[in-house]
């Protein structure tokens, strides 16, 4: 369903990306493991049309969409959760969730969405007229996995959701990821939390340095030496 090869990119002359390939099939639970720095949300970024490739190639469902703009990308089913949120704090629950939904006509479309987000996250429908900058952080999270969701996307970009949340509000997060997985989404996780996310997804790839490290099933990993002395903790 997705398919990067070779990927290259940089911020001016200052280039984080050194031909970086994976890829992730359809149905399928996909993490980007790695230290800070390592490239991770570059990655995403990149693949999402944020960040035009310096070089290799982006494919999604069968066509190239490396150096398309996000807009358009969006337009084919693929959206990103940004680590910064982007909620539009002065606006309800309902609202910024609509906002999700902008780039469809159909009313009823627009209805099942809704209805679909708000039946994920029961929290959500609970607070639906509260303003988005009185949830807490954990909800922050939901609202916008949820406002990503309502433009019924085939494939979802996630980056960092557990930063900044308590062990308690983390478990939330990933229960929800793995609901919406299990509901036919396919999604591709970039995370720091390696325990919990080697536990969860089908398989995983380590970035460092910009480059890809180790990639297998994510079972598999976490019996990797390199990956429970890193990554895991476990000598």
């Amino acid at each position: 369903m997705l398919e990067v090869n070779n990927l290259e990119a940089a911020y001016g002359h200052l280039q984080v990306l050194w031909g970086v390939s994976l890829k992730v099939s359809e149905g399928e639970f996909t993490s980007l493991l790695g230290p800070n720095g390592a490239g991770k949300t570059t990655t995403l970024r990149t693949i999402a049309g944020l960040i035009k490739p310096k070089g290799g190639e982006v494919k999604f469902m069968g066509e190239s969409i490396g150096g398309r703009r996000a807009d358009q990308i969006s337009r084919m089913g693929l959206s990103f959760i940004t680590e910064e949120l982007n909620l539009f704090t002065r606006m309800s629950v309902r609202e910024n969730l609509l906002l999700g939904a902008y780039g469809t006509r159909d009313k009823k479309k627009i209805e099942k969405s809704l209805d679909f987000v708000l039946d994920l996250f029961p929290v959500l429908a609970e607070r639906r007229n509260q303003l988005a900058g009185t949830l807490s952080g954990g909800e922050r999270k939901m609202l916008a996995l949820g406002r990503g969701l309502m433009s019924d996307p085939k494939f979802l970009l996630v980056d960092e959701p557990s930063l900044g949340l308590a062990p308690k509000l983390v478990l939330s997060v990933f229960k929800a990821l793995q609901e919406l997985n299990g509901r036919g989404v396919t999604i591709l996780l970039v995370e720091q939390n390696a325990s919990t996310t080697l536990h969860i997804t089908d398989r995983s790839y380590i970035l460092e340095r910009g480059r890809i490290v180790l990639e297998g099933a994510s079972a598999d990993l976490v019996e990797d030496e390199h990956v429970k002395k890193t990554y895991l903790g476990i000598e």
